[in-house]
């Protein structure tokens, strides 16, 4: 329980506290840099409605749109409790930006099974576990856990996200800076998209 009032502390404290560094240099993004379309997601790891949307939009939109240079794929973190936050910090422990994604699918896909309960230290190891097979060692991930720095910059980029698009719930889309109030089914997002290419 006071880790997770830490973690709030926290959030209220950088609200009135401007950073000099950039949060959008930090985001985890994939694709063409040049692309005409920009997909935002803002999402919390522990949301089911995320892992939904990973699972079943984002994997599609890879094939069809990320790997053929059509769309630039940007994953937002904006962890809603200490669990998501951590499970940021790790994917963001790994250092190659394919295998970050890879992580970031394989954390959505185990939601169920590391997202539990409310004892942070089991739901670390819980993590840890899955970052095991991503090349990533056990003291290397209980160092970026205490990287005070990478968890401000995550949860700068929340404050950041909240203030510049009022969100509401996760996930959140934006496409080309449009927030995107549509149907989250494949067909209709890959219309919207269409239309914009």
């Amino acid at each position: 329980m006071k880790e997770i009032n830490k973690f709030f502390y926290k959030i209220t404290f950088l609200i009135f506290f401007v950073f000099s560094a950039q949060a959008e240099s930090k985001v985890l993004s994939i694709g063409n840099s040049e692309a005409k379309v920009t997909i935002k997601v803002f999402s919390s790891l522990t949301c089911p409605h995320c892992a939904n949307f990973h699972s079943n939009i984002y994997e599609m939109l890879k094939k069809d749109y990320i790997d053929r240079g059509l769309v630039k794929f940007e994953h937002h973190a904006f962890p809603l409790d200490l669990a998501a936050l951590n499970a940021e910090i790790i994917v963001r422990c790994q250092d190659n930006n394919n295998k970050k994604f890879e992580l970031l699918t394989e954390i959505y896909k185990k939601q169920t099974t590391w997202a539990v309960g409310s004892d942070i230290k089991k739901i670390n190891e819980l993590i840890k576990k899955i970052g095991v097979n991503f090349n990533l060692s056990n003291e290397k991930m209980d160092t970026c856990l205490k990287n005070d720095t990478v968890q401000d910059e995550i949860l700068e980029q929340r404050i950041e996200a909240q203030k510049e698009y009022k969100i509401e719930s996760t996930p959140t889309i934006i496409i080309n800076e449009k927030k995107y109030s549509g149907k989250i089914n494949y067909k209709e997002f890959k219309k919207n998209i269409d239309k914009k290419l």
